[in-house]
């Protein structure tokens, strides 16, 4: 349930943010009237993202007959997930410090145009997280048919995303985000391995990979599928005690570079010039990923 929870963080909190700089700047703007098109539009994106989930469970349980065919779609939307998952770890680490302004410069454009601009700009910018949460969200939980503790975990996630972004907002409370995601995304990351392993073990069982009954290894009787370590993580990272030689290079193959990948330094860049005056908010601050970036936010003047 923890692979669960995390993921309903790490994507609430992202989505929270969004949302968060989005109604810091019409409130800033004077342009409290235009909110209920954010909130609008915010609702929308939410109701889609559940009708994408329940569309694929439903298309899993109801519309496939043959466990083959299950099987096969379990896999096909596992890596997906997986490529979901790589590609926003990345990205929000690279486009991070540049969020808030590029959200802010297209809210302005959707205020020039109108209330449906201003609400579609809200519903794009929160439904991505919500698909994402959807098919990620499935894909966790495929080994917890029947049990409600993982729809629990992620709602419980969002819930906690939603209180620290409203303590964000509110500047009740600092936390560096830049070492939350970092974090987050490692653990992410190795969640999104043991998708990826799921997803290999589908393909064997619906026929399309071979070698379902040719064990890498079998430490069953050290790790005992029964305790409660063992179930955690299985539920967490899909580390089970006997699993197949493709499913074991597969884990390894995706873990241990993007890893390396996502951990390595960034880069430095020359600083630019710095301005006479400028303002950094707490969002802002926190959005930050890397060293370079907090130093340069900590060393920008501050209006008073």
């Amino acid at each position: 349930m923890f692979a669960t929870y995390l993921i309903g963080l790490r994507e609430g909190l992202e989505a929270t943010l969004v949302v968060s700089i989005l109604v810091a700047f019409l409130v800033k703007s004077q342009r409290r009237d235009r909110l209920p098109q954010v909130w609008a539009g915010v609702g929308l994106a939410v109701a889609l993202s559940v009708l994408f989930g329940w569309l694929i469970e439903y298309t899993s349980t109801s519309l496939l007959s043959r466990s083959e065919d299950r099987e096969l779609f379990e896999a096909i939307t596992s890596v997906a997930a997986v490529v979901f998952v790589t590609w926003m770890i990345f990205w929000m680490r690279r486009a991070a410090r540049s969020i808030a302004g590029d959200l802010r410069g297209k809210l302005t454009e959707a205020l020039a145009v109108g209330s449906l601009a201003v609400a579609g700009m809200a519903f794009l910018a929160v439904v991505r997280e919500g698909l994402e949460t959807a098919l990620i969200f499935y894909s966790a939980a495929q080994g917890a048919a029947g049990d409600s503790g993982p729809l629990i975990a992620l709602i419980g996630g969002i819930v906690t995303a939603v209180v620290l972004g409203a303590l964000l907002y509110a500047s009740a409370l600092r936390i560096n985000l830049s070492k939350f995601f970092t974090w987050t995304g490692a653990l992410l990351i190795l969640v999104a391995a043991g998708i990826l392993k799921y997803g290999v073990h589908d393909f064997q069982e619906a026929g399309v990979l071979p070698g379902l009954n040719n064990l890498a290894f079998d430490i069953t009787g050290a790790l005992d599928p029964t305790t409660w370590y063992a179930a955690l993580l299985a539920g967490m990272f899909n580390v089970t005690p006997a699993p197949t030689v493709l499913e074991t290079i597969a884990w390894v193959a995706y873990a241990v570079p993007v890893l390396l990948l996502f951990l390595r330094p960034a880069r430095r860049k020359p600083a630019p010039a710095p301005e006479s005056t400028a303002t950094t908010t707490v969002i802002e601050r926190g959005a930050d990923t890397g060293t370079e970036a907090e130093a340069e936010a900590a060393s920008t003047p501050q209006r008073a």
